[in-house]
């Protein structure tokens, strides 16, 4: 909190104990309760994130700027931070609270400005304001905000994970004996704040890292020590979490971005001649079919928005006809437009009999789309609900308090 500002003693000498009581009083001060002796890494997320905002006080600050505040907090952590940053308004602070998260933005402000591709649209009351006008304002349309689905039909488990244990590129273990399956025509989701395993567990069955122990089938097809190429032979399609560094290849063309899991063979190639007006031909027809903008074939994908960048790499992996699709965050840094359409199009592969596992920490995605509901805790799972669990009850376990309810 006091880098860089630090009190000091005879001009050289660090002054912790006025340091301590200058964070004291400002954490009593702005309802910001905090140990000033802990050990930032031993701390939660919610308590490093009134750390960062002690930061700024003690420098004086009169405005702050949140970007995206709650993404790694849970629904607790998040109430409690809104009733910090009524208190700091309350006292005189002006604070700018940036997020795509319309609910909290109608919790929070009391004036909403818009932002349409770096332009202002409107500024307006958040009294009065709803979901569905600042959606149409953002896009510039109407926007239907929560995705409409049947029942669930599930058939026979699709993946299974069995005992897995997964380290990261440090040797800690992050995901500790963990067990799941997604049958045909379901989405399982999986919730969690985020570095609780989720990473790895998605780079573990993609082929992307080898778990430690435990196991992995696609179908009936064991890939526990398969490469990515496996895995993907094995009928596992892939939207990564990042898709700049994972999922495109930003100075190849949409053309050749599409056709990086078959380029290698037929129609896309034939005895090591490729074949690039069928690649062209292909890719146009599936930019079409996925409603991609600005741009053709023959586009460099670095020249795409975030969303006609995601629709690309959606669009490559459905085309595949994957028997169980992993969607990792598909919709981070989407405008409400895109995600309309990314949820619309996981729907569509759950009715047509495949399997979905979403992990995201979007908990109103997960609630919308899932049809079975796990979380994640420190590489374990937490709990395991039916859709109709509240996002109370999912927070609780996202912290360690978990059960498991019978999901339909």
């Amino acid at each position: 909190i006091v880098l860089a500002t630090e009190p000091v003693r005879n001009g050289v000498l660090l002054d912790y104990a006025a340091a301590e009581k200058r964070v004291r009083e400002l954490s009593t001060r702005f309802g910001l309760a905090v140990d000033p002796r802990a050990t930032v890494e031993d701390i939660t997320v919610g308590q490093q994130q009134r750390v960062e905002i002690l930061k700024a006080l003690y420098r004086g600050a009169d405005i702050l700027v949140l970007d995206e505040p709650t993404a790694v907090l849970t629904p607790q952590e998040a109430q409690e931070l809104f009733t910090i940053l009524r208190s700091l308004t309350e006292q005189g602070k002006s604070i700018i609270f940036i997020s795509h998260k319309l609910n909290e933005v109608l919790e929070i402000a009391d004036r909403i400005t818009v932002l349409r591709r770096g332009k202002k649209v409107e500024t307006l009351s958040a009294a009065g304001a709803t979901e569905e006008q600042l959606a149409r304002l953002m896009v510039g349309r109407e926007v239907l905000l929560r995705v409409e689905k049947g029942a669930s039909v599930a058939t026979d488990p699709l993946l299974r994970v069995e005992g897995l244990h997964v380290l990261d590129d440090r040797g800690i273990e992050k995901v500790r004996n963990l067990s799941l399956q997604v049958r045909g025509g379901e989405i399982v989701g999986v919730a969690g704040v985020d570095g609780n395993g989720q990473t790895e567990l998605i780079d573990a069955i993609a082929g992307l890292r080898q778990p430690s122990a435990g196991r992995i089938l696609v179908g009936d097809e064991d890939v526990t020590d398969g490469s990515c190429r496996e895995c993907l032979d094995a009928g596992l399609g892939h939207i990564p979490e990042d898709r700049q560094r994972r999922g495109l290849v930003l100075d190849f063309s949409l053309a050749e971005n599409v056709a990086l899991h078959d380029y290698d063979s037929p129609p896309a190639s034939r005895f090591g001649w490729l074949f690039p007006n069928r690649l062209v031909a292909r890719a146009g027809k599936l930019l079409q079919e996925f409603d991609v903008r600005g741009g053709g074939p023959l586009t460099l994908a670095r020249g795409l928005s975030g969303g006609n960048q995601q629709k690309v790499v959606l669009a490559r992996e459905i085309d595949r006809n994957p028997k169980v699709l992993i969607a990792a965050q598909p919709t981070r840094g989407l405008d409400v437009g895109a995600i309309e359409f990314v949820h619309r199009r996981l729907v569509e592969e759950r009715d047509e009999g495949r399997g979905v596992l979403l992990v995201s920490l979007e908990l109103d995605e997960i609630l919308s789309l899932s049809d079975r509901i796990l979380v994640m805790y420190e590489g374990a799972i937490a709990g395991e609900f039916a859709p109709g669990v509240s996002e109370e009850e999912l927070g609780v376990a996202m912290t360690g308090g978990g059960r498991t309810e019978a999901a339909a």
